[in-house]
This record gives structure tokens, C-alpha cells and sequence, in this order.
């Protein structure tokens, strides 16, 4: 692959809030970011050298979309596989296609995560409603209904306790193609952000402790509240899961820590994440300039914390007290430039940096 140099311009997948980040990082480092995403009006076109807006299906903008860049990546996963594949054909795209597809499928995703020796929750297909009865004989109670693909934020879920819901279960999730996972008793929820080069070099982030409100992130604490082997294990896995799927780019790596320390794997984003924006200010090289690096064929940079950090999203309203945060002199404020603050809609994230090791003691 040819390095992508400094005045070069990469093109972006998505509008959202990950691609403004991606951006900014970009820009920082010299290069020129292309958007592409339908919206008329998004968070990264607003910082971005160059937009398109077009749908994903649209073969004439994605093939001019491609000409114009000397690469593109993506900042979420449920893009349509025709649409990465189609501008594969003409520039490089990184994370790959193989890795993409493993993503997008839950049950295609724990089938490979159980391929490399990862353990994850007990789970079966659900392909029809007939199939429910079924696996929920094989997983027992409680479990949660999933669907396959296009699910976020706890959406196409539905949590059954009892056999009476499989009905409604099925119909709650659209009756689409889906997985039942049996539930896990964990003491936590904890996340890995690692970067794999070109060169199959690794950089890993200590470990994020994640705490969700209504199914949304609302809070990562760095570092987590962990033993140090337990935190060693996650980011060994991590770097498994980067490594078997010749991963190029940030790949984020969700557990559950169980009693005793076991860690089970919940899911894996092949993209920057949520619970890594805390690396902006607590990092000298934050997980989009990881990102950008690793697919331009740059050397990955440190991935040490300079600081303990905890960082909170900002949903709906609650950015609307952008004036009283701003004033805090330990917290960084970012907002994404977003219109109407709607309930659950992720507007910004706040910050708070503390000296290293203040977040280890009485935790």
C-alpha cells in the first residue's frame, strides 16, 4: 500500500458525530477529509475539506466519491456490504470488507469469536417464530432476543424472563432473522480500544469501565475497577480478536466481567467507539488519530494515558447546560453540532481529567 501523505485526501463513510472526530483528527495531522453520507445537513460535513451527499445505493456518486480520495474507512457498520465492496474495486478501504461482515452479523460474530477461543454468552439462531421455542429450550431463561443486524443503543432487543413472551418477543423485534443470547450475570461492562496497522502493529488503550443508561452509554471511567490480570486478559483479547480478522484500523472490544474475573464478550464495533472518547484528553494520540494512522500506513502512536478520565455523554437536553460545563476547568467539553436535541440523541460528551492513579484509589 502506498502511505498516504500529509495534503492527501481520505474519504469518510458517515456524517455522524464519529466522523466529525475522524475528521478533526485528519485535519490535524495534515490531511483532507471527504465526506460521504445522504444527509443534507451532519455533524462532519460541518469540519470536513469536502462533502458528498448521496445515498449508499447510488453507483455513479460512490464511484466519483471514490476517484476523489486516495482511501476511504467508515465511521459506523451498518453500511450495505454492496456499498463497500463496490468502492473497494476502485481505492483501498480500511477496516476490510471480511471484517465488516463479521460485524454487521451477531450470530455470524459469535460463531467467529467462538472460532478463535473467546468465550461468549450461550446463544442460538432464531431464524423464524417456530424457532423460538426451540432455543429458548437450548439457552433457558432469562435471555435476550436480538436481531442479527442493524441493532444499537439497546434497539432490536427484547428481554424475555418468561416462555409466554416468545410471541411477543418475535414481533417486538420485526420478526427479522435474530439470536438468542442467555443472559450473564456480570459485575461489569468494560471495553477495549485497540489499533492494528497495516504491519499487523498493535496499540491497545487501557481498559474504559461503561455505564449505560436506557440501553445508552452514559458514563466511561478510565481505568476501570478491575484486577490488573483481568485488565491484561481484556486487552489480550482485543488484540486475539484485531489480529484474527487482519483488522487495519480502531476496533473496539465490549466484555462482561463475571465473578472471579472471567471475561465474556459481548460484542465487537469495527470502528472508533463511545467509550473511547475519553482518549481525546487523557491520551497524547486519541483513538481517531489511532484510527487515521493505522489506515494510512503510518506507525500507530502511544496509547498511554496521561491522565485518570471520566468521560459522560451528553444526551438530549442535557447539552442545553453547555454555559455551566464549559466553566469547569477539569472537564473538556466536545459538542457535535447537532440540530434538535431529541430524547436519546447523543449530543456531545463531557470529559473530567484527573491526576494519574487519583481514579485507582477507593474504587
Amino acid at each position: 500500500m502506498t502511505v498516504i501523505a500529509p495534503g492527501m485526501e481520505i474519504g469518510i463513510l458517515g456524517g455522524g458525530q464519529l466522523g466529525r472526530m475522524l475528521a478533526l483528527a485528519a485535519a490535524r495531522l495534515g490531511l483532507k477529509a471527504h465526506i460521504y453520507c445522504p444527509e443534507d445537513e451532519s455533524p462532519a460535513a460541518q469540519v470536513a475539506h469536502a462533502v458528498t451527499v448521496a445515498d449508499y445505493d447510488d453507483r455513479a456518486m460512490l464511484d466519483k466519491f471514490a476517484d476523489a480520495v486516495a482511501l476511504v474507512t467508515y465511521e459506523f457498520e451498518n453500511i450495505p456490504l454492496a456499498t463497500v465492496k463496490r468502492l473497494a474495486r476502485r481505492a483501498p478501504l480500511w477496516p476490510g470488507i471480511d471484517a465488516l461482515g463479521v460485524a454487521q452479523d451477531r450470530l455470524r460474530e459469535k460463531r467467529f469469536l467462538q472460532s478463535i477461543g473467546i468465550e461468549t454468552a450461550p446463544f442460538a439462531a432464531v431464524d423464524t417464530q417456530a424457532d423460538m421455542a426451540a432455543a429458548v429450550d437450548v439457552i433457558g431463561l432469562p435471555a435476550v432476543l436480538k436481531t442479527r443486524t442493524l441493532g444499537y443503543d439497546g434497539k432490536g432487543q427484547f428481554m424475555l424472563r418468561d416462555g409466554a413472551q416468545c410471541d411477543e418477543a418475535w414481533l417486538a423485534i420485526g420478526q427479522a432473522p435474530a439470536i438468542l443470547e442467555g443472559f450473564v450475570g456480570f459485575e461489569r461492562e468494560v471495553s477495549v480500544i485497540v489499533a492494528r496497522a497495516i504491519s499487523g502493529e498493535l496499540a491497545c488503550y487501557d481498559v474504559a469501565e461503561n455505564e449505560h443508561r436506557n440501553h445508552i452509554l452514559d458514563l466511561s471511567t478510565v481505568p476501570a475497577a478491575i484486577e490488573k490480570a483481568t485488565a491484561d486478559q481484556a486487552q489480550t483479547i482485543a488484540k486475539t480478536v484485531a489480529t484474527a480478522l487482519n483488522y487495519v484500523g480502531v476496533l473496539a472490544v465490549e466484555m462482561f466481567v463475571c465473578p472471579g474475573g472471567q471475561l465474556i464478550v459481548n460484542e465487537i464495533a469495527p470502528r472508533v467507539h463511545n467509550s473511547g472518547h475519553w482518549t481525546i484528553d487523557a491520551c497524547l494520540v486519541s483513538q481517531f488519530e489511532q484510527h487515521i494512522r493505522a489506515i494510512c500506513g503510518w506507525p500507530l502512536g502511544a496509547a498511554r494515558r496521561h491522565s485518570d478520565a471520566r468521560m459522560r455523554n451528553l444526551i438530549g437536553e442535557e447539552a442545553e447546560d453547555w454555559a455551566t460545563l464549559i466553566g469547569d476547568r477539569t472537564a473538556a467539553l466536545h459538542l457535535y453540532g447537532k440540530g434538535a436535541a431529541r430524547p436519546g440523541r447523543k449530543m456531545g460528551h463531557v470529559t473530567e481529567i484527573f491526576p494519574l492513579g487519583a481514579l485507582s484509589t477507593g474504587r
